[in-house]
C-alpha cells in the first residue's frame, strides 16, 4: 500500500479563463472536480521506473478575478464575453460560450509511493519536479490556461502543518463547512419545520433588509460571524442507470458506459491558512465513490474525510 512520503507544491498558478460556472446553481471560483481532474490527469501522465500516485490536494486561492461587467451600482452582474468571427454569410456563429475566470491558486498536493527507491535521492526528486512543472503546463486547469508558475517544490511529508501554511500566504484556503450548514438548517428549522439544506444554502446567499428609522435600513446575513462561507458543488448523485458503451444516443464519447447525475451541493468556507496550522491535513480535497443504501444511487462526491 502506497504511503504518504512528500507533498508536491505549485506555488502560484496563474490560469487563464477557466470556467467560472461551476453549477446549475453557483459561479466564480471553479468547482473543485476541475482541480482534482487536473491533478488526477496528471497522475496518469507521470513517468517513473515505480508507481507514484498523487492524491488529496489542498486549494489556495490568492486572487479571484470573474470576467464580469455591471454599467451601474444597481445593475446586474453580465459575463464579459468574447466576440467570435462571423460566418461566411455574416450571420454571427452559434457559439454559446460560458463564463470565465482568471486565477492565481497554489496547489499542495499529497505524493504517496510503495517503493522507498522512488524519489530518494536529490537528482530523482529534481527530474520529477521538472516533469511535473512541464506537463502541467500542457494541460488545462478548470477549463482554463496554465500561463505561468512561479516555482514546484518536492516537500517531506513530516513537514509541520505550521511552516505548510506559511507557504501558502498570502491567501484563502477552501475547506468544507458541514458544521455551518448543519447549524444554518438546524435555525431555519425553528422557523420552518419543512426547511432543508438546500434552503440553507440558499439563505447563505442571501441579504436581509430591514427598516429602522427614517431612511435607515440593516442589513443581515446568517453568515455574519461564520466567516466567508460559500455554496459548493461537491459532486454527482445517479438518476438513472448505467447504460453500456453506445447505447445512449448523442452521448460525448460511445466508447465508455453512460449514467445521467444530478448535482451534489455543500457548503465551503474561505480560511486563512494561520488558522489551520493545527488541522491542515483536514483541509485536502479527495474522490470518494460509494452507494447510498437507502436507494441505491450511485455517489460520486468529493470531500474533506
Amino acid at each position: 500500500m502506497a504511503d504518504l512520503t512528500f507533498y508536491l507544491f505549485f506555488d502560484h498558478v496563474k490560469i487563464h479563463n477557466a470556467n467560472a460556472i461551476s453549477s446549475p446553481l453557483t459561479y466564480g471560483f471553479p468547482a473543485i472536480s476541475g482541480f482534482l481532474g487536473a491533478i488526477h490527469a496528471l497522475n496518469r501522465k507521470i513517468e517513473s521506473d515505480h508507481p507514484i500516485y498523487l492524491d488529496g490536494v489542498l486549494i489556495a486561492c490568492h486572487d479571484c478575478d470573474v470576467q464580469v461587467y455591471r454599467p451601474n451600482n444597481y445593475a446586474d452582474y453580465t459575463f464579459r464575453l468574447t466576440r467570435n468571427p462571423l460566418a461566411k454569410n455574416g450571420d454571427t456563429r452559434s457559439i454559446i460560450e460560458e463564463g470565465r475566470v482568471h486565477l492565481d491558486v497554489s496547489l499542495l498536493v499529497e505524493v504517496k509511493i510503495d517503493d522507498m527507491e522512488t524519489l530518494y535521492n536529490t537528482e530523482q526528486q529534481q527530474s520529477f519536479i521538472k516533469q511535473m512543472k512541464q506537463k502541467l503546463y500542457q494541460q488545462r486547469i478548470a477549463g482554463g490556461q496554465v500561463i505561468s508558475i512561479e516555482n514546484v517544490s518536492l516537500l517531506s511529508s513530516d513537514e509541520s502543518d505550521e511552516s505548510l501554511s506559511k507557504l501558502l500566504l498570502p491567501a484563502f484556503v477552501l475547506v468544507e463547512a458541514q458544521q455551518e450548514l448543519q447549524e444554518i438548517t438546524a435555525e431555519l428549522q425553528q422557523k420552518d419545520p419543512n426547511a432543508t439544506a438546500l434552503d440553507a444554502l440558499v439563505e447563505t446567499a442571501m441579504l436581509h433588509h430591514h427598516p429602522q428609522e427614517k431612511e435607515h435600513w440593516q442589513t443581515t446575513s446568517v453568515k455574519q460571524g461564520r466567516g466567508w462561507l460559500v455554496p459548493i458543488p461537491l459532486g454527482y448523485q445517479a438518476i438513472s442507470p448505467l447504460f453500456d458503451a453506445g447505447m445512449v444516443e448523442h452521448a460525448r464519447s460511445n466508447e465508455h458506459p453512460t449514467q445521467f447525475v444530478e448535482c451534489i451541493y455543500g457548503l465551503g468556507k474561505w480560511v486563512f491558512p494561520l488558522r489551520l496550522q493545527d488541522n491542515l491535513s483536514q483541509a485536502f480535497w479527495r474522490y470518494k465513490c460509494s452507494e447510498l443504501q437507502s436507494n441505491d444511487a450511485d455517489i460520486y462526491i468529493i470531500n474533506q474525510d
